[in-house]
């Protein structure tokens, strides 16, 4: 046997080797999910993420045939409901809902239980909406310019919430601060709905609340909206300003949520949980839900994602450092 002849099989064995791996994969892929699906979101109940997780899981688990079970984690900027998803079995059966914070929290908590990157992995973003800045109807100010100057006049004698530091909502309030100018005392609570009962009840100055979680409380008057972070207005609030028209250069933010997996989930399980995430995007149940909460649909691939988010990471370790914060 020549070595052209050798060579030749070689090749062919590894054809064969890879089209045996591929069918397999396949298999495996088109046999799952076969029984339930656990969601860990990494907020309360009510927020923004929590929303927007059980809008496209109620679509995807009739899609599917199997149970999707939300469990909320909150705690820590969204890094309790993270760690129990980077250290859970890779077999495509527990995954992680997160939003923006999940950039920002390996610059601020020392001690992380997971490695960002290397722990976890992007399979699916899910939406997009607007934060809104909301304060008592009790506080004088009427417009974002109004709370700036209160804030420069006052120095730290302010304070704004968040729903956790490291948060969406904390990453949005920051760099508001930075492109403003101004120093304010940090609040962090366990959650949006209870950062909006604060600032209903006074107790904390503003808040920069996922839009869907503060609708109908700026609707029913218990908050009043000085401007939203996008760098657009939204239709459901059309006579509230952005803060770029504010005139507070840089400060529009979006708050996005996403799924991610444990690493070494197999590549046909990922791909299968974008796809059912696509569709239930496209599901006109869901887009009217998104709809009504001012959020949009917002579709990647699992490699689109990962890049997104080490992207993302190079913007909240910039936000991090010009703001020095801290987790822990």
């Amino acid at each position: 046997m020549n070595q052209t002849t050798i060579k030749a099989l070689n090749i062919l064995k590894k054809v064969c080797a890879f089209t045996l791996l591929t069918i397999g994969l396949n298999a495996f892929g088109q046999s799952y999910p076969n029984k339930p699906i656990h969601l860990i979101v990494a907020f309360t109940a009510g927020s923004a993420t929590d929303i927007i997780a059980r809008a496209v899981a109620d679509v995807m688990a009739t899609n599917i045939g199997q149970p999707i079970i939300i469990e909320n984690k909150p705690g820590a900027g969204g890094t309790i409901a993270a760690g129990q998803v980077a250290k859970a079995d890779a077999d495509g059966y527990t995954f992680l809902v997160h939003s923006s914070g999940h950039t920002l929290n390996p610059f601020i908590y020392n001690n992380l239980p997971y490695d960002t990157l290397k722990d976890l992995t992007g399979v699916a973003t899910l939406g997009a909406t607007p934060n809104v800045l909301v304060v008592s109807p009790s506080k004088p100010w009427k417009t974002a310019a109004d709370l700036v100057a209160a804030a420069k006049a006052n120095p730290g004698e302010l304070n704004y919430g968040s729903a956790g530091v490291g948060s969406a909502t904390h990453l949005n309030a920051e760099k508001f601060n930075l492109s403003a100018n101004i120093k304010a005392t940090h609040i962090p609570y366990k959650g949006t709905p209870e950062a909006n009962s604060e600032v209903i009840g006074g107790r904390i100055d503003w808040f920069f609340s996922p839009l869907g979680s503060a609708l109908s409380l700026v609707q029913s008057g218990k908050l009043k909206a000085l401007a939203v972070s996008t760098s657009k207005r939204t239709t459901l609030l059309p006579n509230v300003p952005t803060t770029l028209e504010a005139g507070i250069p840089d400060s529009d933010y979006v708050l996005w949520v996403g799924l991610l997996a444990p690493s070494g989930v197999p590549a046909p399980i990922i791909k299968k949980m974008n796809e059912e995430v696509k569709k239930a995007l496209e599901n006109k149940d869901v887009k009217e839900r998104f709809a009504k909460l001012g959020a949009e649909p917002f579709i990647m691939t699992p490699d689109g994602f990962n890049k997104f988010i080490r992207d993302e990471m190079v913007v909240s370790y910039r936000i991090s450092k010009s703001a020095n914060l801290k987790g822990n």
